[in-house]
């Protein structure tokens, strides 16, 4: 525990630099997006303490945790304003597909047939007209597993 005293002492950037890497180390191997601000802020401090502000150690670490707290606050309104909630999210396929033209490949029948749409076959069902083999129709919505599609 002397020697990183003594290393803080002489020279602080290094400590605070490799907080920084730690930090991102573990954000890249869990992809959480809760540790870059925190690992930017150390970086940030290494680089205060290079140009040899006199902050002392309590010193960085009260710039470190206002760092964290600031950027991690700017960065949740930056992504609210990229990414709204109103739009679809990445993962949530069956979300991104209602508005998509499809093509049915097996013909309904009772209401039911299966389409191709976004790479994949699904099961649909249409209210209505039923189209026949090769027609398009619009995905309205899902319910599970199963499109709900109407006649183009």
């Amino acid at each position: 525990m002397d020697a990183l005293t003594d290393l803080h002492a002489a020279q602080p950037y290094w400590i605070w630099l490799a907080i920084g890497v730690i930090l991102l180390a573990v954000e890249a191997a869990s992809s959480t997006e809760w540790l870059l601000w925190p690992a930017v802020s150390g970086g940030v401090v290494a680089v205060v303490t290079v140009f040899g502000l006199p902050l002392g150690f309590f010193g960085e670490l009260a710039l470190f945790a206002a760092l964290t707290v600031v950027a991690t606050l700017l960065s949740r309104r930056l992504i609210q304003r990229v990414n709204p909630s109103d739009s679809p999210d990445i993962n949530a396929r069956d979300s991104r597909l209602i508005g998509q033209r499809a093509q049915v490949v097996q013909a309904f029948v009772d209401g039911r047939g299966r389409v191709f749409v976004s790479g994949s076959e699904w099961v649909a069902e249409i209210e209505g007209a039923a189209p026949l083999a090769g027609e398009s129709v619009v995905v309205e919505g899902f319910e599970g597993s199963k499109l709900k599609v109407r006649a183009a």
